[in-house]
C-alpha cells in the first residue's frame, strides 16, 4: 500500500476547522482507493507567535522538506500586525521551498452560485498559473527619509528569465494535460510596464514554440478582468506574474461561487508543494461550525492529484460537485443549510 507523508498546518482562525473536514475526506478516499496517509501536525500561526515570539523556525522548514506535501488551513490573526505572519510564514515557505507556481482552478459547479448573468458551468472552467516567487512580493525596495514629509517608498518588481521561463513552461504543459481549449493566455501590462512585461512577453512566445499544439494570446490585466466577467468562456489557462495573479484569482473565486469553494496549490514540481483554501482565516467565524469547508476539501483533492492519486482526486471533486448541486443552500458561511462538519459528512457520503 502506497503511503504519503503529509505535513498538516491548521493555522489560524477557521483553518483548523476546515482542515479537519478535509482530512476526514482524505481518510475516506484513502480507504476507498487503497493508499495510506500519514499525518504530522505542525503548530504554526498567530497563536504560536503570540506565545513564543517564533514565526517559522529554521529547523521546522528543514523538517517540512522531508514531506510529500503540505496541507495548510489558513494564516492570519487579527491580533498580529498585518504582514508579519503572511511574510514570515506564507511567503517564506513559498520562497524557501521554491514553490514557484501558484495554481488556481476556477471552476463553476452550479450556475445558481455564479453572479454573472447568463453564464453556466460550461462557461467558467479555466486555471490561473501565477508566478509565485518573484515580482513585487520579493520585498525588494525600501524607505528614504521615513516619517518625514519628504518620505519616499520604493517597491521593486523582480523578474528573471529563469523564473518566467519555468512558469510559462508549466502553464503550457498544464494546458496540454487539461486537454480542453488548449490555449494559454499571457496576462500582463506591456503598454506600461515596458521592462518587466517585455521580458515576460518575449519569454512566453519563446516557450510557446515548443508547444505547437497549444494556441496563445495576450490580454492586459485590466482587460483580463473585464473578459473574466463578460466572456469567461474565452479562457483555458492564464499565466501571469505574482501581483496580477493575486488579484485576478480573487475575481475568479467570485465568479465560481465565492471563497468558500476556491482552492489553490503552491507548487514545486520537483519538491514539496503546499495546498490550501484561498479564503483566509475568517476569524469572525472561528469555533462556530458554520464556515464552508469545501475549498479545503478541494485543496486536499488537488494535493492527491499532484501526488499521483488521480482517481481519488477525481472522486473527491465529483463528490464536492454533487454536494454543491444537490444539497447546499448557499456557499456562504452560516447560510449553507448545514454545519461545517455536516458538509464534510456529505462529501464523505457521496464519495
Amino acid at each position: 500500500m502506497k503511503t504519503y507523508n503529509i505535513a498538516v498546518i491548521g493555522g489560524d482562525g477557521t483553518g483548523p476547522e476546515v482542515i479537519a473536514q478535509g482530512l476526514k475526506v482524505l481518510d475516506a478516499a484513502s480507504s476507498k482507493f487503497d493508499f495510506k496517509i500519514e499525518k504530522t501536525m505542525f503548530d504554526i500561526g498567530g497563536e504560536r507567535f503570540l506565545k513564543t515570539g517564533e514565526i517559522l523556525p529554521e529547523s521546522l522548514i528543514e523538517d517540512l522538506k522531508g514531506f510529500d506535501a503540505i496541507y495548510l488551513g489558513a494564516i492570519g490573526d487579527p491580533r498580529v500586525k498585518p504582514g508579519i505572519l503572511e511574510k514570515g510564514i506564507l511567503l517564506r515557505l513559498r520562497f524557501e521551498l521554491d514553490q514557484y507556481i501558484n495554481l488556481r482552478p476556477v471552476v463553476l459547479y452550479d450556475k445558481k452560485y455564479c453572479p454573472l448573468k447568463d453564464k453556466s458551468e460550461r462557461d467558467i472552467d479555466f486555471t490561473v498559473v501565477r508566478e509565485n516567487t518573484e515580482g513585487l512580493y520579493c520585498g525588494a525596495g525600501g524607505f528614504l527619509r521615513k516619517g518625514t514629509e519628504y518620505e519616499v517608498a520604493i517597491q521593486e518588481s523582480i523578474n528573471s528569465y529563469k523564473g518566467i521561463e519555468r512558469c510559462c513552461r508549466f502553464a503550457f504543459e498544464y494546458a496540454r494535460k487539461r486537454n480542453k481549449r488548449k490555449k494559454v493566455t499571457l496576462c500582463g501590462k506591456t503598454n506600461v510596464l515596458t521592462f518587466a512585461f517585455d521580458l515576460w512577453e518575449r519569454t512566453f512566445y519563446k516557450v510557446s514554440a515548443d508547444f505547437s499544439d497549444i494556441a496563445t494570446d495576450y490580454a492586459h490585466v485590466d482587460a483580463t478582468c473585464m473578459w473574466m466577467v463578460k466572456n469567461p468562456e474565452w479562457f483555458d489557462v492564464i499565466v501571469t506574474d505574482n501581483m496580477f495573479g493575486d488579484i485576478i484569482t480573487d475575481l475568479g473565486a467570485m465568479i465560481q461561487g465565492g471563497m468558500g469553494i476556491a482552492a489553490g496549490g503552491n507548487i514545486n514540481p520537483h519538491g514539496v508543494s503546499m495546498f490550501e483554501p484561498i479564503g483566509g482565516s475568517a476569524p469572525k467565524y472561528t469555533g462556530k461550525n458554520v464556515i464552508n469547508p469545501l475549498a479545503a476539501i478541494c485543496a486536499g483533492g488537488m494535493m492527491m492529484d499532484f501526488l499521483g492519486e488521480e482517481k481519488a482526486a477525481k472522486a473527491i471533486e465529483d463528490s464536492v460537485k454533487k454536494t454543491v448541486v444537490e444539497k447546499m443552500e448557499s456557499l456562504s458561511a452560516g447560510k449553507m443549510g448545514y454545519s461545517t462538519q455536516e458538509v464534510g459528512d456529505l462529501v464523505v457520503k457521496f464519495l
